[in-house]
């Protein structure tokens, strides 16, 4: 099964992928420049060494079109697909130079976003059959944040705030400073922002208050299942449910059975573990 997702704009990674390459080169790849001639060619066979979903194609490609602008990128999947072990993903023919000195740039980004593909797709299938939308979090590797959300919606998750300037989420601390849920409302409110104003709440005496006010989207952090099904009753029709804080994929299904409206995981980006992918290169023409 794929997934369709929108590829990513180049202009977005390109940078990205050429601070890759010039911090494994150095000052050059001695060991290739020492065994391999300048004229030899290579082909290349990218594989899953273990069951996956595929992410971070472009990617990878760009790794190999930097150090070889005629190399040959022959797709056998796309991002978003279910690969099992021992799939041929994709291959490649170009300079063998090229090729070995690209090859640990382009399997770090693909391992790395394979693996948050991999791990939100469980999460999507675990939420299977219900109203229930996987989120991510802003808990990304800095830097690398554009991919590790692209990631995100390869392995069929969506994305929350990309970043602080499109969205509005009043958390625990801004409570905390501001004096209260009611007050840090008011005073959002107050600034006239055109998005939708999202709450953090701990306690269901501080959802009712939240509700009064007329906030349509709360947040509900680390509360087990029976009060997170009050929550609900009581926000039906009125606002939103947001669930974040510990949220195991085998916790997913009864979160979802409470009738709750999305759930944040920042283990999809922070604790994701990379897959194992392998790039093997034989002479070619």
């Amino acid at each position: 099964m794929t997934l369709p997702v929108l590829p990513l704009d180049k202009a977005l990674y390109r940078e990205l992928v050429r601070r890759a390459l010039a911090e494994d080169l150095g000052w050059g790849d001695a060991t290739t420049e020492g065994t391999i001639d300048e004229h030899q060619r290579g082909h290349g066979r990218l594989l899953a060494k273990q069951d996956c979903v595929v992410a971070g194609l472009d990617v990878a490609e760009e790794a190999f079109l930097q150090l070889d602008p005629g190399a040959v990128v022959t797709r056998h999947h796309q991002d978003g697909a279910w690969c099992p072990a021992g799939t041929l993903v994709a291959e490649v023919t170009g300079r063998a130079r090229a090729l070995l000195t690209a090859e640990r740039a382009a399997l770090n980004f693909m391992q790395r976003l394979s693996g948050i593909a991999t791990l939100t797709r469980s999460y999507v299938a675990a939420a299977a059959g219900s109203r229930l939308v996987i989120l991510d979090t802003r808990k990304t590797t800095p830097t690398l944040r554009v991919l590790e959300k692209y990631a995100v919606r390869a392995g069929g998750g969506t994305n929350h705030r990309f970043a602080l300037d499109d969205g509005i989420l009043i958390k625990d601390n801004h409570i905390a400073l501001a004096g209260g849920v009611i007050e840090a409302l008011t005073r959002m409110r107050s600034v006239g922002q055109d998005m939708v104003i999202e709450v953090e709440v701990r306690t269901l005496d501080e959802l009712d208050a939240a509700l009064a006010f007329g906030a349509t989207r709360v947040l509900m952090d680390n509360m087990d299942v029976a009060t997170l099904a009050d929550a609900v009753r009581r926000a039906t029709g009125r606002a939103q449910i947001e669930v974040s804080g510990g949220v195991t994929v085998d916790r997913v299904a009864a979160i979802a059975a409470a009738g709750v409206d999305f759930v944040s995981v920042g283990a999809l980006t922070h604790s994701a573990a990379s897959i194992d992918l392998s790039f093997k290169i034989a002479a070619a023409p």
